[in-house]
């Protein structure tokens, strides 16, 4: 399984720069539970002897992707 890095950055102009920044927040926290959920969603999909394999079990799947 292989992990991919992305960073999506955004950048605001122009007037609307107060609303920019509003929007920024949002679009960052809405791809963060994103791929969080993808994580999770790849993870899950992965058979206990597999997940053996890099050194995790059930109940990390959780804490990995952030959810608590």
């Amino acid at each position: 399984m292989a992990a991919i890095d992305q960073t999506r950055p955004f950048v605001a102009a122009g007037s609307a720069k107060g609303f920019g920044t509003f929007f920024a927040t949002f679009a960052s926290a809405f791809v963060a539970w994103k791929d969080a959920r993808q994580t999770r969603r790849a993870l899950a999909s992965l058979s206990d002897r597999e997940l053996d394999d890099i050194g995790l079990n059930r109940a990390d799947i959780d804490v990995i992707s952030g959810r608590y």
